[in-house]
């Protein structure tokens, strides 16, 4: 029998009876009513090229509920929309964050289906970020009915709102892109006035020529000066007033010294100028620089990932009533009331309403709890099916989210060993160079010599730490190049540096190990009916809940159920072909049938079952699934000699079983975010070198205290961007290529760092002995700079371990 698929998704069209419309002389099926609806209102509308156009299948429209309507309608509150919309000359304009894109005819779809309704004056949509720009006229059209449009679409739209992180690393892109283009520009015009005049190739020039080309390269390199190397003059005053030398003390004195000259030379007359050579060494120092912003900034752009955000508004409930308020205006003893799918934004207990509360933020918890009246809440729980009021006792920076990550902080500004051991080598060099500078001018000058001054600058350039400042930056770099194909994204300079010394991995269990979401893992059958009936039955039962065990049978295909009813805490129950049909726990189910109810097994995960009103259909076991690829990840870190320890949040037996399946010897279960920390210092203390890989804010504190903390990708944008480094494609087996590469990083810093020295140790005599011009130390520092970034390069190609992750570390190569 030929299976029948849904012309708009793709999904099989075999309901009962079948769902179809006539489009263009032909009989085109559907999944669901949903679909045909969208695909009706696209011919309406004349889109059909929609399905010429698209590449991948669309996603199936789900009805929206009523809880989902009224937190949409929410929407046009002012107080809402002073956190993403803001006045234009044309109207209003919003930033969104849309889901359910497939492919660019998505893109073209939604924006002409928006350019059609009331009030929009422009829709368009970023495909890489799936961002989009709303501008309409606000009496003509509500935001809510424009995003029920786009949803009704099949697509989702909820506000976006960058957070001040991003924004801050959004600025500093912006600002070093700009300064690395001025001193660009500005290098290769100096350069293109000075190389004829270094190599004589333009000869008989006369003065007043020679003068010319000297303020046209003074008014060239003011701006690289000024601008694009300000903020090496900036970290330097703030180094020399705190004591503390790094780097940019003689980058800025060298920038400083050969500009002031070059500039006294153009206006007094002399013999040379050094703008080319402070517009090119401007212009390396900042390429390195930017390089690692860039890593931060892609790293940092993670709204995509966010499951929903964090509330800016609260309803406080008054008399019954509940009113919009802003959450810095809730005060401890107010009521609150959280709809279904909300974040709770503050600590309190539960007053009226009984709901299941996703707590894994705060406890890794990964199944519901419910929760009634009485019971304590928690600011970062995400409510389930029904509405809560909530008695506030902790709002603010008193919440135990806040406390979470006052924790972190206080671990952050602890300096890791290897950190500091960095500040204490770049110090003692830089405080060498400085002493050398002008013992070298003294001695010139007592000898009598006209170019003391020269001499002195050629040493300062000669060993300016250029090479050296990015002997390290330039490699990780190239590295990271290599690691984002694996998708595996560090997002700090000392990252990949570090990582070759790791020999303990720790890792959390839910979103980690295992999937992080519920999965249907297993299936019995009972009654009279098939198994494959009995999932069709249970899909038409629980599309018609919010719960997130309901959301397992969303993607199964489904038969329709009628008259369909929320019992709370039990199930649902309905009618299919005439027949109550009843699905949820094992007690709710067994009070509606009068068959006698089958013997449980002992097994992990949840049980749902289906029943009629006289027998026992099916139950369906439910569970958090391990990933396929983790056994692979962990056999080939514990190959390599790397220790592997779960550290979990979970409060069921799920953490034993996790360990026991792939093989890891200690596991530690119900752990609280300062338990895990604690765990993290004991294993520092007893000398292993730890990297952490966890996904949730509970695991932030104990990621910080570890000495390389990796994100998964699944992870919310604050652990993303408190993470040494994203594992974006949630792929375990990316960890064993980023440990070897971090190995070969290693290596070629080494190389590097041996290369610089070396330079300025055999190039410091020659200029110290008046053999080098100052234009021949700015060309060697330079070609000194190349070579570092040439050898870091390397890092950047492909080979065998990192095409291959889940070989073990230190697998041989093939030719």
């Amino acid at each position: 029998m030929t299976t029948l698929n849904c012309f708009h998704c793709g999904e099989p069209a075999d309901g009962d009876p079948p769902i179809t419309l006539e489009l263009q002389g032909q009989q085109r099926h559907f999944c669901c009513q949903g679909c045909k609806a969208v695909c009706q209102t696209i011919h309406q509308e004349g889109l059909t090229g929609f399905y010429e156009f698209r590449t991948e299948p669309a996603v199936t429209p789900r009805e929206l509920t009523r809880s989902e309507l009224d937190r949409i309608r929410e929407l046009d509150h002012p107080l809402v929309q002073q956190a993403f919309v803001a006045p234009v000359k044309a109207g209003q304009e919003a930033q969104l964050l849309i889901g359910g894109i497939t492919c660019a005819a998505c893109i073209w779809l939604l924006e002409n289906h928006m350019k059609q309704q009331p009030g929009v004056q422009s829709f368009t949509v970023n495909h890489t970020t799936q961002r989009a720009r709303l501008v309409w006229a606000s009496d003509k059209a509500r935001l809510s009915d424009l995003l029920i449009a786009i949803h009704e679409l099949g697509y989702t739209a909820r506000p976006y709102q960058a957070d001040e992180a991003e924004q801050a690393l959004k600025a500093e892109h912006r600002s070093m892109l700009i300064r690395l283009a001025v001193a660009g520009i500005g290098s290769f015009q100096s350069m293109m006035l000075a190389f004829p005049l270094y190599f004589e190739l333009v000869s008989d020039l006369s003065t007043d020529f020679v003068d010319f080309f000297r303020w046209f390269s003074l008014l060239v390199a003011t701006p690289v000066v000024f601008y694009s190397a300000r903020p090496f003059f900036t970290n330097a005053r703030r180094d020399l007033l705190s004591r503390h030398l790094t780097m940019d003390v003689p980058v800025a004195i060298a920038i400083g010294l050969a500009y002031g000259a070059s500039a006294w030379i153009t206006l007094i007359g002399g013999e040379e100028v050094y703008f080319e050579s402070v517009c090119m060494f401007t212009f390396f120092l900042l390429l390195g620089r930017y390089i690692e912003v860039q890593a931060r900034y892609r790293a940092g752009l993670s709204g995509n990932a966010l499951a929903g955000f964090q509330p800016s508004v609260a309803a406080r409930v008054l008399n019954g009533e509940a009113e919009i308020i802003a959450i810095h205006q809730v005060q401890p003893g107010d009521v609150i009331r959280v709809r279904p799918g909300e974040t709770l934004p503050v600590d309190g207990e539960i007053v009226s309403g009984e709901s299941t509360l996703n707590e894994a933020a705060l406890t890794g918890e990964y199944l519901p709890e419910t929760r009634k009246p009485g019971d304590t809440v928690h600011a970062g729980s995400v409510n389930g099916e029904n509405p809560l009021d909530i008695r506030v006792t902790h709002a603010g920076a008193q919440t135990r989210l806040s406390g979470i990550l006052r924790v972190l902080d206080r671990v952050q500004s602890e300096k890791p060993p290897v950190a500091r051991m960095a500040d204490r080598i770049a110090g003692k060099f830089v405080g060498r160079v400085l002493i050398l500078a002008p013992v070298v001018w003294a001695g010139w000058w007592l000898a009598g010599a006209d170019n003391a001054f020269d001499i002195t600058l050629s040493v300062l350039v000669v060993t300016c730490p250029c090479a050296l400042s990015l002997a390290t930056p330039t490699a990780i770099t190239s590295a990271t190049v290599r690691l984002r194909r694996l998708g595996f994204l560090p997002t700090r300079g000392h990252t990949l540096e570090s990582m070759n010394t790791i020999d303990t991995v720790v890792f959390d269990k839910t979103g980690t190990l295992t999937r992080g979401e519920l999965s249907l893992t297993g299936q019995a059958v009972f009654g009279s009916l098939d198994q494959d009936t009995c999932i069709r039955i249970a899909a038409g039962l629980e599309k018609h809940s919010e719960h997130p065990i309901a959301r397992v049978f969303h993607e199964q295909p489904s038969l329709t159920v009628t008259q369909v009813s929320n019992h709370l805490g039990g199930g649902l129950s309905g009618h299919y072909h005439g027949r109550a049909v009843y699905i949820g726990h094992k007690a709710f189910v067994a009070e509606h049938t009068s068959a006698i109810a089958p013997e449980d097994e002992d097994a992990q995960g949840m049980e749902i079952w289906l029943a009629t009103d006289k027998e026992w259909l099916a139950r369906f076991r439910l569970d958090d699934k391990i990933r396929d690829d983790a056994s692979q990840a962990l056999q080939a870190l514990r190959k390599s000699g790397i220790e592997t320890l779960l550290l979990s949040g979970d409060r069921s037996g799920h953490v034993q079983q996790v360990a026991h399946a792939l093989g890891i010897d200690r596991a530690i279960g119900e752990a609280s975010p300062e338990q895990k920390l604690e765990v993290l210092e004991q294993l520092r203390a007893d000398g292993h070198r730890v990297m952490m890989v966890g996904d949730g804010l509970n695991d932030l504190p104990s990621m910080a205290g570890a000495g390389i903390s990796v994100a998964m990708g699944t992870a919310a944008d604050l652990t993303q961007l408190k993470a040494d480094a994203v594992l974006l494609n949630g792929q375990l087996n990316s960890l064993v290529a980023a440990i070897e590469t971090s190995k070969q990083t290693r290596k070629i810093i080494r190389q590097n760092m041996i290369w610089a020295f070396g330079y300025n140790v055999c190039a410091l005599p020659l200029a110290a002995a008046g053999l080098v011009a100052p234009w021949l130390a700015a060309i060697g520092m330079s070609l000194s700079s190349l070579i570092v970034v040439l050898n870091a390069l390397r890092l950047s190609r492909s080979n065998k371990s990192t095409e291959h992750p889940e070989a073990p570390l230190g697998a041989p190569e093939a030719p």
